[in-house]
């Protein structure tokens, strides 16, 4: 019977009707969940705790405003959680697992999700099958369906049996018609859930973690030290309380926590614009490390779209032109095309079904797939035409010269001939066949036969384009483009020399692998770049000894026996449209389009998402040093008016998250990001440079207002004028070090000529008109007890707050020219 499967519309029909392929998830959060979490935070408990006692001591204005406030910092903290939750989704839907259907009479890729019964589904090593379904056809399908049963051992799958949503695919190859889907699944029945996105706390974020623990012992041991000194040297214990509120507030970087998850997370949907899927946190910490990147040749530097070139007969070649093929070759490309599956998957298969057909009468009787003792794959079939069976076979030239027991001569002629076009850039296929008597029992192996060799087959996979350029800025950034294939050496060799890498110090076979010991292995690969001949074991093998040369190592992978490897890597990047299903739950990280240039994207990107990381930490670290500063200096003179109270820090604190969450998250990535050494991965975020610079601007703006402090208390000024200079010189300050903090090469006239970010206009324009506002409009100004400033107030405030980090500005200069 002959399954064409469903037409798209039809498709989409049942999908209205019986709903996704989707089964029970973990619920996101509520909007009343997500509101008490965000209360749970150190710097609303602070707000909430100084606004009750404003009410208490009857400042109903300061109480109300500082209410206000809490709910202006809740709103903001609700939209970057589900902010935060929203890439999430998308991030999960990007890398649920994937089913090879047949719509509309063709195959196409689609999400998992998007399956419905009477999908006709084809399945190959390495799936999972999407839903319940009744087999059609299979090729030595094996089924782990350990998960459901709890057997370890794999099920022979024939036609009319079931298969199993989430069960998994381990050898063979399959058609099944689906029957169930969702939440009917066997594996929907007792709940279930394949997570695809995990959610883990990273080292980054664990490093930040203990930042907060210390800081915030420090803030209330500040607080407590506060309350007392100001209510023994003032006598007012309840103001007392909310100057300690308000150095506590000050010292928090409660932004910190925040910084981590959404820039992580946003970062990760950036990621994904470029075709690169994050499914693991940490990815994104350890791409701007990575040393050396170790790629598969086919399907990622290049095409993978095999076509047959050339077919070598003893010696003579036919170049392919699209005229009919000489009865000499034909032979060959029929044999060719017997030794591949009926429904081809492998591009190479692919390849001979595109220049021959088989005909109709045809029967497969038994296969013997490719393993890593033969590098070839052999098939029986029957057919009227002949009364013995025929046995057709294809693989790697040895593989087949060692099949058919080639004389010396023989064997030499062959051997000259694939050096011949492996050099050419050509993957070499060697084709034979054999007969078997109907009546006899098949061997266990494909040894056992007869074989004659028939000839090579020549098959061309172009480079894609970009990649040269991919490889050469890789090598700029510092990181190694390792390429490890099953080819022929001599090809390996010449695709190499085609994109640009390193073919000069030779190629090393896994057969050479093999024979070496793990510290040979290990110093063996520091100069080499090429690898050929490999099994997927001997990739595993590679990955350690790269390691254990200390490389941060990025290891791509599409196959079932690719996942110790991949898991083994610190990057593990699974292939989106060729890969398994197995390689994408083993990796940290999914090429959605195989290409070796999203790679080297997705590193920039990488290196990129956490520079702005760094710049952002930076900013907060520095501007925290003139809040806290301001609120702890004048408790210790009681003739020195407070200048930060809790109302002040609140409004800062207003300007410092959008700050954070949304100008450094923008940030476009420094265009010379790829031409620095990756970092190590042991450095910790808050280097001692970072610490050090950031500690030193927010001293220079400290200073600033320091400055205008003193000389408003010597000119016998009011509080409020006091506390007007120095609040208006700090909030300008704190503007400054957001525009300083964008580049840590570039001055600020230059970040905005050669940067676009179009969020710093709305901040930073946003910033000073509320500054504005809060100085003019009388009601606002009694609110926070601040009072008028005139021309020459305003002129004071703007030179000593934006001069507050020239010295920053004249230091890049200096820096740039060293």
């Amino acid at each position: 019977m002959d399954f064409v499967g469903l037409t798209q519309d039809e498709a989409q029909r049942r999908l209205l009707a019986d709903g996704p392929n989707v089964l029970p998830n973990a619920k996101p959060k509520s909007f009343l969940q997500q509101f008490i979490a965000v209360l749970r935070e150190p710097m609303l408990l602070l707000l909430l705790s100084a606004g009750i006692i404003n009410f208490v001591i009857s400042k109903i204005l300061d109480a109300s405003i500082l209410m206000l406030t809490v709910f202006i910092v809740i709103g903001i903290s609700l939209y970057q959680e589900r902010r935060t939750e929203r890439a999430l989704i998308a991030l999960r839907d990007l890398s649920s697992p994937r089913a090879l259907v047949v719509r509309d009479g063709s195959e196409r890729r689609i999400p998992g999700k998007d399956v419905v019964s009477g999908d006709l589904v084809i399945l190959n090593e390495g799936d999972r099958v999407p839903a319940d379904g009744r087999m059609v056809s299979s090729s030595n399908l094996h089924v782990d369906e350990s998960m459901l049963t709890g057997e370890s051992l794999s099920v022979t799958k024939n036609p009319d049996d079931l298969v199993f949503s989430g069960t998994l695919i381990v050898k063979g190859f399959g058609r099944a018609i689906i029957e169930i889907t969702g939440v009917k699944t066997e594996l929907g029945k007792i709940g279930t859930t394949l997570q695809t996105i995990e959610v883990e706390r990273t080292r980054l974020q664990k490093e930040v973690d203990r930042i907060v623990r210390v800081v915030n012992v420090a803030a209330i041991t500040t607080a407590l030290s506060v309350l007392v000194i100001y209510s023994l040297t003032r006598g007012d214990w309840t103001e007392g309380a909310l100057a300690g509120i308000a150095a506590s507030m000050a010292l928090i970087p409660e932004e910190f926590p925040v910084i981590m998850v959404l820039f992580l997370t946003i970062g990760a949907g950036r990621l994904s614009k470029k075709k690169v899927i994050t499914r693991r946190a940490p990815a994104i910490e350890t791409l701007g490390s990575a040393t050396v990147i170790c790629v598969d040749k086919t399907g990622t530097l290049t095409m993978n779209q095999m076509a047959v070139h050339e077919i070598n007969v003893g010696g003579e070649l036919h170049v392919l032109n699209g005229d009919s093929i000489p009865s000499k070759f034909c032979d060959v490309v029929q044999n060719g095309l017997l030794a591949s599956p009926m429904n081809p998957f492998d591009p190479m298969d692919k390849a001979f079904h595109a220049i021959t057909s088989r005909e109709n009468d045809w029967e497969l009787i038994r296969e013997y797939p490719i393993s890593d003792e033969l590098l070839a794959i052999a098939q029986v079939w029957k057919s009227s035409a002949t009364d013995s069976l025929v046995v057709a076979a294809k693989g790697a030239p040895e593989a087949m010269a060692s099949l058919c027991d080639l004389d010396d001569q023989t064997l030499q002629a062959v051997i000259k001939d694939v050096d011949d076009a492996a050099g050419r850039g050509f993957r070499v296929l060697g084709v034979a066949k054999a007969r078997f008597d109907s009546q006899g029992e098949l061997p266990d192996t494909p040894t056992d036969f007869s074989f004659e060799f028939l000839g090579l087959v020549h098959l061309h996979d172009p480079v894609r384009p970009g990649v040269p350029e991919a490889v050469a800025e890789c090598a700029r950034a510092g990181v190694r483009t390792v390429m490890i294939t099953g080819d022929y050496p001599g090809t390996a060799l010449a695709i190499a020399k085609e994109v640009g890498l390193n073919y000069q110090a030779g190629v090393i076979t896994g057969a050479e692998i093999q024979k070496l010991s793990d510290a040979e292995l290990a110093e063996g690969i520091k100069s080499v770049s090429v690898f050929a001949r490999m099994v997927p074991e001997q990739k595993l093998r590679l990955i350690r000894a790269l390691k254990l040369n200390g490389e941060v190592v990025g290891m791509t992978g599409d196959g079932v026996n690719d996942a110790p490897a991949l898991r083994a890597a610190d990057i593990g990047i699974a292939m989106g449209g060729r890969g398994t299903d197995v390689a994408r739950e083993s990796a940290s990280m999914v090429i959605t389009d195989d290409n070796f240039t999203s790679i080297a994207d997705g590193i920039r990107l990488g290196r990129g998402i956490y520079a702005n990381l760094q710049k952002a930490i930076s900013y907060v670290l520095a501007v925290h040093v003139p809040i806290f500063g301001m609120a702890l200096i004048p408790v210790f003179r009681t003739n020195w008016p407070l200048v930060m109270l809790p109302a002040q820090i609140a409004f800062l604190e207003l300007i410092i998250d959008p700050a954070c969450s949304t100008v450094f998250e923008a940030e476009e990535t420094d265009p010379g990001i790829m031409d620095r050494k990756p970092r190590s991965i042991k450095e910790k975020i808050l280097t001692r440079q970072i610490l050090g610079t950031s500690i030193a601007q927010g001293l220079g703006v400290l200073a600033s207002v320091l400055l205008v402090y003193f000389w408003a208390l010597s000119s016998e000024k009011t509080d409020d004028q006091i506390r007007t200079l120095s609040f208006a010189t700090l909030m300008l300050g704190n503007i400054a070090l957001i525009l300083v903090n964008r580049s840590r090469h570039l001055s600020i006239y230059q970040t905005f000529r050669q940067r676009s970010n179009e969020t710093i206009k709305w901040v930073v324009s946003g910033a000073i008109a509320v500054l504005v506002l809060l100085i003019n409009v009388p009601i606002l100004r009694e609110a926070f007890h601040l009072s008028y400033l005139d021309g020459s107030d305003w002129l004071l405030v703007l030179i000593a707050g934006f001069g507050s980090i020239l010295w920053f500005e004249i230091y890049k200069v200096t820096k740039s020219h060293d």
